[in-house]
């Protein structure tokens, strides 16, 4: 996802000198290519994300299109006053890419864990959340923030993530992919989760439960109406996410239910309102630590379905 991220923001730099690269000494090999290639368009603050943050809203007041780069958790909480009140509250035209989504930090634990933001961030006004799930929606994601004149946050991944989308695909208006239909559950999911979300439906097919799969990447503003229409014919609903079910996808999806009147039975599937466990040397690891890799998502839903 950062090749993906760092790619895009290479392409809109050549054809935007008012394109900006602020990071905080992220020090990844595709910084380098971006400063040589662009070195009047990249700031390194070093470890001083708070600066980082108010700079980019200055830049932003002097016509600068400011993209914010570096850990999540650096973002979504140390930087949180200045995100609130020096960009948002003046609603300037700054793109915060947070990169280490959910448990992506899986060696460094929870003090690096990006498992809170969504819940922190969809809070301030004026702020638009995107969440993709793929290197290829990160691009878009990366299109659509800079199209869009006003705050952005970008959660993306960093582990290699599996690509489920052509480069051709265009991310739907609702900024929500239905990958499958059909099924009286329906499954949400945000994120790089989506892999395991994916595996755990074919495991749920193979005891004859069928489940359809969205995919959602624009958290806010989120379309409730676009939803609707996809589970009208579901018995449950089920959110599937790398981050606390409190103010999460789950209470999302737990706000848009109990405003329809429609009356499905939700099953909230994350962190239920914990710091995640376990340390590991690969994601994959910490999210079986922590209840999320594909096996447990479909025993979860089978057991919750049996109550």
């Amino acid at each position: 996802m950062q090749r993906a991220y760092l790619s895009k923001l290479l392409e809109l730099a050549e054809n935007n000198a008012d394109v900006l690269h602020l990071v905080a000494d992220s020090g990844t090999g595709f910084d380098e290519m971006f400063k040589h290639s662009f070195p009047g368009q990249m700031i390194n603050f070093g470890i001083a994300e708070e600066h980082m943050v108010a700079a980019s809203a200055g830049l932003a007041t002097a016509g600068k299109i400011p993209f914010v780069y570096t850990a999540g958790a650096f973002l979504a909480y140390r930087s949180l006053e200045f995100i609130r009140n020096d960009i948002c509250f003046q609603n300037l035209n700054v793109k915060i890419v947070g990169m280490g989504s959910g448990l992506a930090w899986c060696s460094l634990g929870p003090t690096h864990h990006t498992t809170e933001d969504i819940a922190v961030l969809r809070a301030i006004p004026n702020l638009m959340i995107l969440s993709p799930a793929t290197p290829v929606q990160v691009s878009q994601c990366v299109e659509l923030a800079y199209r869009h004149t006003g705050p952005v946050y970008i959660r993306i991944g960093m582990n290699n993530e599996k690509e489920f989308f052509a480069g051709s695909h265009d991310l739907p208006a609702s900024g929500q992919n239905v990958l499958r239909g059909g099924g009286n559950i329906v499954i949400l999911s945000t994120g790089n989760i989506l892999e395991n979300v994916l595996s755990a439906a074919d495991e749920l097919e193979k005891d004859n439960l069928l489940a359809s799969v969205i995919n959602i990447v624009r958290i806010k503003p989120f379309d409730e109406t676009a939803l609707f229409q996809e589970i009208m014919s579901a018995d449950y609903v089920v959110t599937v996410e790398e981050h606390n079910i409190c103010g999460g996808l789950g209470s999302i999806a737990a706000e848009a239910l109990a405003s329809s009147g429609m009356g499905k039975k939700l099953i909230r599937i994350g962190l239920n309102d914990i710091f995640a466990e376990g340390y590991g040397n690969s994601q994959e690891i910490v999210r079986a630590q922590n209840g999320l890799d594909a096996a447990a998502i479909a025993e979860t839903i089978r057991r919750r379905l049996r109550e």
